[in-house]
């Protein structure tokens, strides 16, 4: 009876004194948290104003991305409208598609839609290599294509196997207009049975036609 009382008497004390100094820190931590949840809590809430700023912030690194690597896309070629009689030819051949800018324009835009505009970049740049003769612009147009498109540390990265990649890592000891021309004969084969066939059947392509078939029947 006598211990009961002292704890009794005790709990009184506790509850009418003041309290101590770190009673009033973890109230006033306490206090803080429910204003500004985001800086003390040690959850994630989906309300947190500070969760918020960061997925903001993300998402303009992730767009800043974007533009950057849109802005080192070079532009397409410059070409006149395609005729009515071009675009029909490039059901044809793969060969007739590619040897004209508009088709290979078209093409190219098709290409971007899959994700593999690279493809047709890189076999772009492998063909002005071939008109180079100034030994130093070859050796720097090569540096660069293999930069930009046989590096695996390249977003541009086109997909060769590793022979092509062999012989291209022995070229580039003396780069010569020749040094791809395994590789672009590579893209260009994967191109004309992987990508072609559904380009084909493309709304582009599809749009494309009869849009010059109703002009040639209004003319």
């Amino acid at each position: 009876p006598m211990g009961s009382e002292r704890t009794e008497i005790r709990k009184r004390q506790m509850a009418t004194s003041p309290e101590t100094p770190g009673a009033a820190q973890a109230q006033l931590s306490t206090g803080n948290r429910g204003s500004n949840a985001c800086c003390f809590c040690w959850c994630c809430c989906c309300s947190c104003s500070c969760l918020t700023v960061r997925n903001q912030e993300e998402e303009r690194a992730r767009r800043t991305s974007h533009e950057l690597q849109a802005e080192g896309i070079p532009n397409c070629e410059e070409s006149p409208a395609p005729t009515l009689e071009e675009v029909n030819a490039w059901a044809q051949s793969f060969d007739k598609l590619m040897l004209t800018p508009a088709g290979r324009n078209a093409f190219r835009e098709f290409l971007r839609t899959e994700f593999s505009e690279e493809n047709m970049l890189f076999w772009m740049a492998c063909e002005e290599l071939k008109q180079e003769s100034n030994k130093s612009v070859i050796e720097e147009k090569a540096r660069l294509i293999y930069e930009d498109y046989i590096s695996i540390l390249s977003p541009k990265e086109v997909s060769l196997d590793s022979r092509v990649r062999e012989v291209i890592n022995r070229n580039m000891l003396e780069p010569s207009q020749h040094t791809f021309d395994d590789a672009q004969l590579q893209i260009y084969t994967l191109m004309h049975r992987d990508s072609y066939p559904r380009f084909m059947n493309s709304a582009i392509y599809k749009d494309l036609l009869q849009s010059l078939s109703e002009k040639s029947i209004e003319a």
